[in-house]
């Protein structure tokens, strides 16, 4: 009787294992899928030093999927797409959009972040 109960046991137990292997299996095969559409996903990062982007303006295409990302080189900034619904600080670096419209954006430092704040502007050109 015991080798019976012990046989449904490790039965049980064999198919939890291959039902809990198969599961983290699939996990996995859903991250790398994940990782693949965010690797063709277009990128723009605007990289904040004291007082200024690292460039006076950046350009991407309209219509793609964009992750849009926040460095902080130099300082504690947050900025703000002005027109679009984007605000990127130190809790929230990234967010993923897709442009629609094409023009010309204004990127401002929304943070007071010295003597220099006022000046700390960008644009966005969305062809």
């Amino acid at each position: 009787m015991q080798k019976w109960i012990f046989f449904v046991l490790f039965i049980l137990a064999g198919a939890l294992g291959l039902g809990v292997l198969f599961q983290d299996i699939s996990d996995r095969q859903e991250a790398q899928e994940a990782e693949a559409t965010a690797g063709k996903m277009q990128q723009l990062k605007l990289v904040a030093s004291n007082w200024q982007f690292d460039t006076p303006e950046y350009t991407i295409k309209k219509g793609e999927p964009t992750k849009v990302s926040l460095s902080l080189k130099e300082g504690v900034h947050a900025v703000e797409i002005v027109g679009l619904d984007i605000k990127l600080d130190k809790e929230n670096p990234s967010k993923e959009i897709t442009f629609d419209k094409p023009g010309t954006y204004e990127i401002d430092c929304v943070l007071p972040c010295g003597e220099g704040h006022a000046k700390m502007k960008s644009k966005l050109i969305v062809q």
